[in-house]
């Protein structure tokens, strides 16, 4: 009778527990679909005060982008969704090939592509234009997750882990700088070393591979004249304010005019042209000016704690895969915004990138959407807590 009752018991404590489980992944996976909401919001919000100018220079209608982007979201919305119901575990078996068509557009692009600003990012289909750089955001992070789970223990061979690591952070940041996207190299190659340090690979080899990337960011940075010109802009005690310093100034004007609570929204002065991209890589700026400081330490105060949500998603992870991956893309979303927000107030070299979730532009606001969604099935099937038992 005794061992009845205690058997009982125990089942009720573990029913307790795995309720408990469930709960506590939800309520994760409810955060992160209320930030992101948030972030798309005040992204359309700024979109369409920064953007009205813009569209009215170039004869287009006041709202021409804001819709633009509205209806990008709303796709973004059905992809993050769908994203969300899928089980991780999917993107595992289907991982060379995810990999392989990221890798095919941005070949296609270097062919195909249209140039715009001295770069070749874009694949025009129609009246609907394709960024191939951000399908390659989500499918390294699948990739390498793939390779350094199914091959852990033969990786623990600095013969066996550099040829993975050259053929899928090496190859997909040689393929974008040759666009050239520097910006997202850099994403990328963080990406990537953000799922190498968590996937427990020995020390000295996470050493020598930042090092190489270290002296090939270098390398790269000074091998073209426009990237030596905003670097040298970046470092100028007294940088060009007329010239290669012109979109930084605009950007710390527009950030200081905001003040403490903003100049209000829709009365932004740096969109009148004063600020080029103001609504795409520098809409940072037109949040600090129109909802100041207090507006701009909100976006940042959000995107930290997606950040947070992403770390404990990847602790809560049923498995090694889904640990990995969800190390991938929040370093990713990470990173990206680090960068965007480092040009834009003059931290780092402006680099063209866009702000996650908030920027103008379909692929990138889609992309990013469907990362939130992924990330959204690990937190649901994660486990109570704690560091997921490495298999």
């Amino acid at each position: 009778m005794t061992a009845v009752v205690t058997s009982i018991a125990r089942a009720r404590q573990s029913a307790r527990k795995r309720a408990d489980a469930t709960m506590a992944n939800h309520r994760v996976s409810v955060f992160i679909v209320a930030i992101v909401g948030l972030l798309v919001v005040i992204g359309l919000g700024a979109t369409l005060s920064a953007s009205s100018v813009k569209a009215l220079d170039t004869d287009l209608e006041r709202i021409y982008f804001f819709k633009r982007q509205a209806m990008w979201v709303a796709i973004g919305i059905v992809v993050m969704v769908a994203a969300a119901k899928t089980p991780y575990q999917w993107y595992a078996k289907f991982a060379p090939w995810i990999y392989l068509v990221s890798v095919a557009g941005l070949v296609a692009v270097l062919f195909i592509g249209n140039e715009a600003g001295g770069a070749t990012r874009w694949i025009e289909i129609g009246p609907v234009g394709f960024q191939p750089s951000e399908l390659s955001k989500l499918g390294l992070p699948v990739m390498l997750a793939s390779i350094l789970t199914k091959k852990r223990k033969l990786l623990r061979k600095f013969g066996h882990f550099i040829v993975p690591v050259a053929l899928t952070i090496g190859l997909t940041s040689t393929l974008l700088i040759l666009e050239p996207d520097f910006g997202t190299a850099l994403v990328i190659v963080v990406a990537g070393m953000a799922v190498i340090v968590a996937s427990a690979t020995p020390l000295r080899f996470v050493g020598v591979t930042v090092l190489a990337g270290i002296v090939g960011a270098m390398m790269l940075a000074v091998s073209q004249p426009y990237r030596l010109a905003r670097i040298t802009s970046f470092l100028a005690a007294d940088p060009d304010v007329l010239g290669t310093g012109w979109q930084l100034n605009q950007s710390l004007n527009a950030l200081g005019t905001g003040g403490l609570f903003g100049i209000g929204l829709g009365q932004s002065r740096a969109r009148w042209l004063y600020l080029p991209n103001a609504h795409t890589d520098f809409i940072f700026a037109i949040i600090g000016e129109e909802m100041g400081f207090a507006g701009a330490v909100f976006v940042l105060t959000l995107l930290a704690l997606l950040g947070l949500l992403g770390a404990v998603t990847a602790l809560r992870a049923r498995d090694s895969f889904g640990r990995l991956l969800a190390v991938g893309i929040t370093a990713w979303l990470c990173a990206q915004a680090l960068v965007n927000v480092g040009g834009v107030v003059g931290a780092l070299p402006i680099s063209g990138i866009a702000l996650p979730f908030v920027s103008y532009g379909g692929t990138a606001i889609v992309m990013a959407m469907a990362g939130a969604g992924v990330l959204i099935n690990i937190a649901v099937q994660g486990r109570a807590g704690g560091m997921p038992t490495i298999r």
